[in-house]
């Protein structure tokens, strides 16, 4: 049996062609996976020098996904370097942080990794011109540009987005920010990972520290899998270590800005005690922080 399924695609001019937005946001909230199907021509989207029209298709894997204000749903890329046709890679190691709105909005932050110094001070940046062949990408703003992580927010007209979703996670126990048990069981979840289960987590105001100054943090959920789980018998705690994730500040939609995003790990902890090994961006420094959050935890 497939287990993925298509909760919404979209047109070229990203209308709705199949399912709806609803359906995907209930998934995302019930913990699904996300991958998004797209299709586009070599010399529009890769290339624009040549003359090769061959239609590429992808499908990518967006690792961290976010519910906002209950009422919008995103993806982010978290593994991907960027990739070149001739090469391989592109020609500086850095991360390729693709994040994709529901309604096909994107967005790319490029942390560099090769040490070499930035040359510029984070900010808005001026646009640079786009190639007049490549009519279907459409930037829409651009940041720190000289920096070590730029980033910016953009439409690219694929020829359709399908969003689809593997949607067999079970919450197995909830709790608030002081840990207490709001459904579910820690018993529960134990045995699941006992008998060799995915654990996922669904984390509540992680990136709230992100807003804008002065303003309130929107409510959000974000989502990721666990790499390694832990139960300390004597404790009663149940331990996630996260996969590696992209923090960024909620919004409807989500956009990358400058100082409004970094990345790294969370070890959750069924007491709602959390650590966090943060990265700035810029700096690629780590630093250490610990938290009390509210957290669901899902197994498959």
């Amino acid at each position: 049996m497939d287990d993925w399924t298509c909760a919404l695609e979209l047109n070229e001019d990203r209308s709705v062609a199949a399912g709806s937005p609803q359906t995907l946001r209930d998934a995302i909230r019930r913990g699904a996976d996300l991958r998004i199907y797209s299709e586009f021509r070599h010399n529009e989207h890769v290339d624009p020098r040549s003359d090769d029209d061959e239609l590429v298709r992808e499908t990518a894997e967006f690792c961290t996904t976010y519910l906002v204000d209950d009422r919008w749903a995103a993806g982010i890329m978290t593994l991907r370097q960027p990739v070149s046709v001739e090469s391989g890679f592109g020609p500086r190691p850095s991360m390729s942080f693709f994040m994709y709105n529901e309604d096909g909005r994107q967005a790319i932050a490029r942390p560099h990794l090769d040490g070499l110094p930035a040359e510029g001070e984070p900010g808005a940046s001026a646009m640079v011109l786009l190639n007049p062949k490549m009519p279907k990408y459409h930037q829409l703003d651009s940041w720190d540009a000289e920096t070590n992580a730029p980033s910016h927010n953009f439409i690219y007209d694929f020829d359709l987005f399908r969003y689809w979703v593997r949607d067999d996670w079970e919450e197995v126990l909830a709790h608030g920010a002081d840990g207490t048990v709001i459904s579910g069981s820690v018993d529960e979840l134990v045995e699941r990972f006992a008998r060799g289960a995915d654990v996922k987590v669904g984390i509540r105001g992680l990136c709230d520290d992100l807003a804008v100054e002065g303003t309130d943090p929107v409510d959000h959920e974000l989502f990721v899998h666990t790499n390694s789980c832990y139960f300390h018998t004597r404790r009663n705690w149940f331990r996630g270590a996260t996969q590696p994730l992209v923090r960024v500040r909620s919004a409807v939609p989500m956009e990358y800005a400058s100082g409004g995003w970094d990345f790294g790990w969370v070890v959750t902890r069924s007491d709602g005690t959390a650590a966090l090994r943060l990265v700035d961006p810029y700096t690629l420094r780590f630093r250490d922080e610990k938290r009390q959050l509210a957290v669901r935890w899902l197994a498959r």
